[in-house]
């Protein structure tokens, strides 16, 4: 049984570890201590939610869906991408930036955080392709209490990497005081949008 765990746990790491959309939002947030707990959590729950879905045998069915409409997701989320990438790179440029960690964290809107982070979510066709898609199938080869130890260790997965680097960046947010640090991290978040959202628009035939 904790085979099944594990290899829900470790499957769901490897999927979501690298740095996309919205693990350089969550990261962001991190930094600023905006919202930490809800960020993460609501990250964490649309995951499982996603994983849930798929696991109790709607993976084909959604396959068909995201099948159909793929162009045009891929298509949305480019453009919101290349969007967010342009602000970013416009604040990594700003010559007179200066960011106040706690006037920020307290100015911040949660409503306005959880909207953009669930249009990083939701929007994006590969989360839907990760987790319905791939942990769905992977899971039709469990029965019993293995799928649902399987589940749930993949589910945890979210929850563990989430809460991980939203509070890991929290640790280091003192040393993005200085205004140059904020910039090298903008840009570094603006190139990983516009990188992402390329990807996506040839995905999906518009460039």
């Amino acid at each position: 049984m904790l085979e099944s765990f594990f290899t829900g746990f470790f499957l769901g790491i490897s999927l979501i570890i690298a740095i996309g959309a919205q693990n350089a939002f969550v990261i962001r947030q991190g930094l600023l201590k905006q919202h930490i707990f809800y960020v993460a959590l609501f990250c964490a729950l649309s995951d499982s939610l996603l994983i849930i879905i798929g696991v109790v045998g709607l993976s084909i069915f959604f396959n068909n869906i995201i099948d159909e409409f793929l162009n045009l997701i891929f298509g949305f989320s480019a453009i919101w991408l290349f969007i967010y990438g342009f602000l970013r790179l416009r604040s990594s440029l700003n010559s007179n930036l200066s960011i106040n960690l706690e006037i920020s964290s307290k100015s911040a809107s949660l409503l306005n955080s959880l909207g953009i982070v669930a249009v990083f979510t939701f929007a994006n066709p590969h989360v839907y392709l990760d987790t319905m898609i791939l942990i769905g199938s992977v899971s039709q080869q469990f029965i019993g209490m293995n799928k649902i130890l399987f589940t749930i260790g993949s589910c945890l997965a979210s929850f563990v990497w989430f809460y991980t680097i939203s509070y890991g960046a929290s640790i280091i947010s003192p040393l993005m005081t200085k205004s140059n640090s904020w910039r090298f991290f903008d840009f570094f978040i603006a190139l990983t949008m516009f990188t992402i959202s390329f990807n996506l628009a040839r995905s999906g035939n518009w460039i």
